[in-house]
C-alpha cells in the first residue's frame, strides 16, 4: 500500500511547493522536481525529496502538476508516461482545454488517467489543503485521481465535466475575478475622491449585494494595505484573463464586458510587467486606493520603480 502512495509534484514554486508539502503531511511520499535549484532547495526544507531530471519520476503512481502553461504540460507528460506504473496525473496549471483533452487522450493509450484539476484558493489554501478545483474528467479518470483530490482540497472538487472543461470553467472564474479586482477598483476610487474611506466602503459594500471576495479581502488584505504580497503575479492572471476571452471566441461568443476588463489587465502589464503582484491592477485602475500609488509610466523608469 505504501508503494502506491507514492506522488510525483512537477513544478515547486509557490503553489506546487506548497502541495507537495500538504501531500507530505499526509502520509505520502513526495518526489518533487523543479528546473529551478532554489525551488527545489526549498522543497527539501520541508522533507520533500527533490530530483533534478523530470525523467527519473516516470512511472510514479500518481503526478501533480503545477507548471505554467499548456507548452509545459505538454512536454510533461509524455516524460511521466515513458515507464509503466502511472495511476493517475492530476494537472493544477491553469491550461487549455485542447492540451488537455489530448493529454487524456495520451494517458489513457498507456492505461493511466489524466484529469485537468486547476485550483482556486492560493498558495495558502495550498499549503493547508484546502484548495477548490475545478476538474474535468472522465468518470473512470475522476475516480482514479480520487486520493489526490481529496488531499489536496478536503473533498472540496466539482466535477465539471470530460476532460477540459475544467479548464475552461477556471479560466472564466479568473476573467471575472480579473474583472471585479477593476471593478471594485474603480468604485472605490470614486468613494475615496468623495472623501470616504475606501476601507469602509469595502466593509460595507462586502455586507451588500454588491460584495465579493474581492471587495471583502483582496482589496483590504493586499491593496488598501498597500503589501501587494497574493503570491499571485499579475502576468499570470493577465494570461489568463486573455485565454478566457479567446476560448470564448473559439465557441462564436462575444463578452464585451469581459473583454474590456482583460484589455485593461493587458495595459496594466505593459506597464508594471509580468512579475508584478495582480492585486498592483488597483495601482493603474484605481492608485488612489493604494499607499502603493500609480507606476511610473515613463520610458526611463526602471523596473523596479515601474514595480
Amino acid at each position: 500500500m505504501s508503494n502506491i502512495r507514492r506522488v510525483a509534484v512537477i513544478g515547486l514554486g509557490s503553489m506546487g511547493g506548497a502541495m507537495a508539502s500538504t501531500l507530505h503531511r499526509a502520509g505520502w511520499t513526495v518526489t518533487g522536481f523543479d528546473p529551478s535549484e532554489a525551488a527545489r532547495d526549498a522543497a527539501a526544507l520541508t522533507g520533500i525529496s527533490t530530483t533534478a531530471e523530470a525523467k527519473d519520476l516516470a512511472g510514479t503512481p500518481y503526478a501533480v502538476l503545477s507548471l505554467p502553461s499548456a507548452s509545459v504540460v505538454e512536454a510533461t507528460v509524455p516524460t511521466l508516461l515513458a515507464a509503466p506504473g502511472t495511476i493517475a496525473i492530476i494537472d493544477t496549471t491553469t491550461s487549455e482545454p485542447g492540451t488537455s483533452k489530448s493529454m487524456a487522450e495520451l494517458a489513457s493509450t498507456s492505461g493511466a488517467a489524466f484529469v485537468d484539476a486547476p485550483v482556486s484558493g492560493g498558495r495558502d489554501g495550498a499549503a493547508t489543503g484546502n484548495l477548490s478545483a475545478f476538474v474535468g474528467a472522465t468518470e473512470s479518470a475522476l475516480t482514479a485521481a480520487g486520493p489526490i483530490l481529496k488531499a489536496l482540497t478536503g473533498g472540496k472538487y466539482a466535477h465539471i465535466g470530460g476532460p477540459g472543461s475544467g479548464n475552461v470553467v477556471k479560466l472564466l472564474n479568473n476573467v471575472l475575478a480579473a474583472a471585479n479586482l477593476v471593478s471594485v477598483g474603480e468604485a472605490l476610487g470614486v468613494a475615496k475622491a468623495y472623501g470616504i474611506d475606501p476601507a469602509v466602503a469595502a466593509a460595507s459594500i462586502s455586507n451588500a449585494s454588491g460584495g465579493s471576495k474581492v471587495s471583502e479581502a483582496m482589496y483590504p488584505n493586499w491593496v488598501i494595505s498597500g503589501t501587494h504580497d497574493s503570491g499571485f503575479s499579475l502576468g499570470l492572471m493577465a494570461r489568463d484573463a486573455a485565454l478566457a476571452i479567446d476560448i470564448a471566441r473559439q465557441m462564436g461568443q462575444q463578452p464585451e464586458l469581459l473583454a474590456a476588463a482583460a484589455s485593461q489587465w493587458q495595459d496594466a502589464l505593459a506597464v508594471l510587467g509580468p512579475a508584478a503582484d495582480f492585486t498592483e491592477i488597483a495601482r493603474t485602475v484605481a492608485p488612489s486606493v493604494t499607499p502603493a500609488g500609480a507606476p511610473d509610466k515613463s520610458p526611463s523608469a526602471s523596473p523596479r520603480t515601474r514595480k
